[in-house]
């Protein structure tokens, strides 16, 4: 069983920054990977926000790209999700998963029904 646990939400301004972590707790020997940020608003399901796998790899939903940043530090086991010129509309729980082994395309990582592994989310408020 991998645990995930995200840290790193918090409340602000619209324009404002944020940088969310995600530490997971699989081991060396777990092999290929993809990791991904979801985005779950009230009422709503969750989103892919921004994945990456294990080989470095990176994809982004449109509405993100060119303000969110996906990165990890594979000693630390961790991926940061690096949040700028936040909108209101991007308040909601940011939730990191995982799956075993790295999806053949990343077309397929921003869908919620590859992954079994999930952290317990992390609040994001940005204010109008």
């Amino acid at each position: 069983q991998v645990q995930l646990l995200e840290s790193g939400g918090g409340s602000v301004p619209a324009g404002g920054s944020l940088t969310l972590s995600c530490v997971s707790s699989h081991g060396d020997n777990s092999g290929t990977y993809t990791m991904t940020w979801f985005h779950e608003a009230p009422g709503k399901g969750r989103e892919g926000v921004a994945a990456i796998d294990d080989e470095g790899a990176t994809t982004y939903k449109d509405s993100v790209k060119g303000r969110f940043t996906i990165s990890q530090d594979k000693m630390k086991n961790t991926a940061y999700l690096h949040m700028n010129l936040l909108r209101p509309e991007d308040s909601g729980t940011y939730l990191c998963a995982i799956r075993f082994p790295r999806l053949p395309s990343l077309s397929w990582a921003l869908s919620a029904n590859e992954y079994v592994f999930w952290g317990q989310g992390t609040p994001v408020t940005v204010s109008s």
